[in-house]
């Protein structure tokens, strides 16, 4: 059973649906059986790849936000966030383009490390205050997952994975995907937003369900044969 995942670094929805989303699969006796696919999206590809803003700036002169509401929006996350297990420290948390970080990403998962660097560029951006836009600092990250420094820097610093990048965002378009998180279960079923844990439980246990019983029997029995008999 395949699950695909949009998501961008720079939101927080996206960090604590990745551990609901974890702890239900974790919850279940098919998860040997689930392979995870994580897709870029970039919620502003408009910001400058060599600017930072921290969160209240950001909220304030992108979206125009007052400082009160932008102050109360990221309390309110927070308190969400601890839900989850995540402190987030907005105060640390650098705005920048994502872009870089994308590209990252779908090097690790040639390396089959996709998961564990979405959490690493998280725990980096959220937890760390780094900043996910910077090629040292995101080759360093691929270091710290034994990925080679050199394969890292150059993938960062050339137009490698650039078409991967661009593909995911436009798949999600076509698919109506405007907002992230947002995971497609089987390419049947969708689930969008950080959903609670039950939620995420159930949505998987239904997919699953269908995935290995394929056809629902609509009638009340009738008469057929098998490999052994046949029956009225």
């Amino acid at each position: 059973m395949k699950i695909e995942i949009w998501s961008d670094v720079m939101c927080p929805f996206c960090y604590i649906g990745k551990n609901n989303f974890e702890e239900a699969l974790e919850k279940l006796p098919f998860k040997g059986e689930v392979e995870v696919e994580w897709k870029s999206f970039q919620l502003d590809p408009t910001l400058d790849v060599s600017e930072t803003k921290n969160t209240l700036e950001y909220f304030k002169e992108k979206k125009g936000f007052p400082a009160e509401q932008a102050s109360q929006m990221i309390g309110q996350v927070a308190q969400m966030g601890k839900g989850a297990g995540i402190d987030f420290n907005f105060e640390k948390a650098l705005i920048t383009n994502t872009f870089k970080a994308h590209k990252l990403l779908h090097l690790a998962k040639k390396h089959n490390k996709s998961s564990e660097m979405e959490e690493a560029l998280f725990k980096a951006h959220f937890i760390n205050g780094a900043n996910v836009g910077d090629t040292a600092f995101l080759v360093s990250l691929a270091d710290s997952l034994g990925i080679d420094k050199q394969e890292a820097e150059q993938a960062l610093t050339s137009d490698q994975y650039d078409n991967e990048v661009k593909q995911d965002i436009q798949q999600a378009g076509s698919n109506g995907i405007t907002g992230v998180p947002f995971f497609v279960l089987n390419g049947k079923y969708a689930v969008s937003g950080a959903q609670p844990v039950e939620v995420f439980e159930n949505a998987l246990q239904q997919t699953y369900n269908e995935t290995v019983t394929p056809f629902k029997d609509l009638s009340n029995g009738g008469a057929s044969c098998d490999t052994d008999n046949c029956s009225i």
